[in-house]
């Protein structure tokens, strides 16, 4: 059984997935189907996703209705994105359903495996994740992958492995995390967001710290020893700590640091003085190397060999919407990124600098108003690196607009700052623009978590 929670022993479940189109819920979806559940889910619309699990078998609603909380369900998934007075929970609850949020299933499912990695930070867990995966399954670990991207090593979000490996992002948000069972935990970094539901940075390290608790004593907690918050959280863990980064009081060390002609890294790692060699990365940026580091510490403790992971982590070339290369446009060169915080925003606007291109190109859609309004400053200095920028309107995901903040306050802090900026509210506004003012050899970037990458893929065709 996937949870001990069946009416008698050896039934399967009927489960239904309130969301079940995320891209997290579609993956377990998708794992209880292979374990043989009668699967079924609402979501607000189609896409390929739920074309995907259709074709599995499960039974897909459009729309949140309560008729779809049938009286044969017996658990009730649901994500923290998904509000109380949802009519599909709330009938559930009049039901008397066993309801389990999203993160709590995939602690119980987390339980199965002997060695479950987890991968949080504020930035890089899709990156990170992903270079795991490609190690893991290269070297023929078959581990189960559960990724917040589609990554061609493995042909989508998921991966459905038969080993004791299990590989997942661990998002701090509502502290999901702290519903994991894992036996190595990695912390890329730790900054300022979800400021909607945590008060500020000491909150968020202490939730940080809860995580690092789980571990058990022969666990690992691997931490960028770099960041200044990770020193923080390190308070009476079990586990052993394993900090990496380029400070030589760390026990991983990162250094001879240099970037070919793409902006692809090339770097040395000595462990606790021991030299593990020079690795050789097929994506770009300094935030990358540091993302490659966790991946490849992991991988070392785990016990793969060390010229296994040297050939492995130069396989992984990306993930989707994370510096993804879209295309070209009058051979200018498309790119779209995932980028939303200002650090991630910086990190990828720098690497694209490393690339011999002529304008550098950002088109980025702020992501939530909370996120926009607390961090305004801290975007007003991330885009120095680009040298034309547009600013399109808030995606405003789970929030309401409560007219507290526009993309226009952006605009002009970064016309402040002698940003080459210009606001344009429509996507269709924004390809027109571009056609007119993109030359060759420009790099155009399209960032933000909500379908901004809609102008890129226009911009191609």
């Amino acid at each position: 059984m996937l949870i001990e929670v069946s009416k008698k022993k050896g039934d399967f479940m009927k489960i239904h997935f309130i969301g079940i189109g995320g891209i997290s819920m579609s993956a377990l979806a998708k794992i209880c189907l292979n374990k043989g559940h009668d699967v079924s889910g609402s979501d607000s619309n189609e896409s390929y996703l739920i074309d995907n699990l259709k074709s599995q078998g499960a039974n897909i609603f459009i729309g949140h209705k309560k008729e779809n909380i049938t009286d044969d369900i017996d658990m009730v998934v649901h994500t923290a994105a998904i509000s109380e007075d949802n009519e599909e929970l709330v009938c559930a609850k009049e039901k008397n359903k066993l309801i389990i949020n999203r993160a709590a299933f995939l602690g119980h499912i987390m339980r199965e495996y002997e060695n479950s990695i987890a991968v949080a930070g504020t930035h890089g867990k899709t990156s990170t994740t992903s270079m795991l995966s490609t190690i893991f399954e290269f070297a023929n670990l078959d581990p189960t992958i559960l990724v917040g991207g589609n990554l061609s090593t493995i042909g989508g979000n998921i991966k459905i492995g038969n080993s004791k490996y299990f590989i997942t992002e661990a998002c701090e948000y509502v502290d999901s995390f702290l519903n994991f069972n894992p036996k190595i935990s990695i912390v890329l970094n730790i900054e300022k967001d979800h400021l909607d539901y945590f008060s500020g940075i000491d909150e968020i390290k202490a939730s940080f710290n809860k995580f690092g608790k789980l571990l058990p004593n022969d666990g690992y907690f691997i931490i960028n020893g770099d960041d200044e918050n990770t020193k923080d959280i390190l308070h009476d863990i079990k586990a052993s700590i394993i900090k990496y980064g380029t400070n030589k009081d760390n026990n991983a060390v990162i250094s001879n640091i240099d970037f070919d002609d793409d902006g692809f890294g090339r770097f040395d790692i000595t462990l606790d003085n021991n030299k593990l060699g020079r690795f050789e990365l097929s994506v770009p940026g300094i935030h990358n190397i540091f993302n490659a580091t966790a991946a490849i510490i992991t991988a070392y403790v785990s016990g793969i060999e060390l010229d296994m992971i040297k050939e492995n982590i130069k396989k992984y070339t990306g993930v989707g919407r994370r510096f993804e290369v879209k295309g070209k446009y009058n051979n200018a060169l498309v790119v779209d990124d995932y980028a939303h915080h200002p650090t991630e925003l910086k990190a990828t606007l720098s690497a694209a600098k490393r690339m011999k291109k002529s304008n550098l190109w950002c088109i980025f859609q702020p992501h939530t108003y909370t996120r926009t309004k607390s961090l305004l400053n801290e975007f007003s200095e991330a885009f120095y690196s680009a040298d034309k920028v547009i600013i399109t309107d808030i995606y405003a995901a789970r929030e309401i607009d409560k007219n507290e903040v526009h993309s226009k306050d952006l605009v002009e802090k970064l016309y402040q700052n002698n940003v080459d900026v210009v606001y344009i509210s429509s996507f269709d506004e924004i390809v027109d623009y571009l056609k007119e003012n993109v030359k060759e050899n420009d790099l155009v970037i399209t960032a933000g978590a909500g379908p901004i990458y809609r102008v890129a893929d226009e911009l191609i065709k």
